[in-house]
């Protein structure tokens, strides 16, 4: 019996911005279907985009601290990994992220 492969989903690629209007170690929040989307800016200028949500109690992680691939979020100081989602143990859970590619100095995100 043979595996029946399902078509890969493509991505909706959504022009946000050129990346020097994001702050550097800050964010911009672009608001979406999804729900506000926090895209980060660290010190080595890597662009994510991540649910502004922090998955602890919900705070603004857009008004976080950014440091390296990580934002502290600004309520109760989780951080947050900036490529996946995920909280840093001891803390758990996890919010969305979204795919991110920057094309001559301007940044999309995948949204699907």
């Amino acid at each position: 019996m043979s595996a029946v492969m399902k078509p890969a989903t493509a991505v909706t690629w959504t022009r946000i911005c050129r990346v020097d209007e994001i702050p550097q170690l800050g964010a911009r929040v672009v608001k979406s279907a999804h729900g506000n989307i926090a895209v980060f800016r660290n010190g080595e200028d890597e662009v994510f985009a991540l649910l502004d949500k922090c998955p602890h109690k919900g705070g603004p992680l857009s008004q976080g601290i950014v440091f390296g691939r990580k934002v502290a979020c600004p309520l109760h100081g989780w951080n947050i990994g900036l490529d996946d989602g995920a909280a840093v143990a001891p803390d758990h859970g996890c919010t969305r992220s979204f795919a991110v590619k920057l094309v001559d100095g301007a940044v999309f995100i995948g949204l699907n």
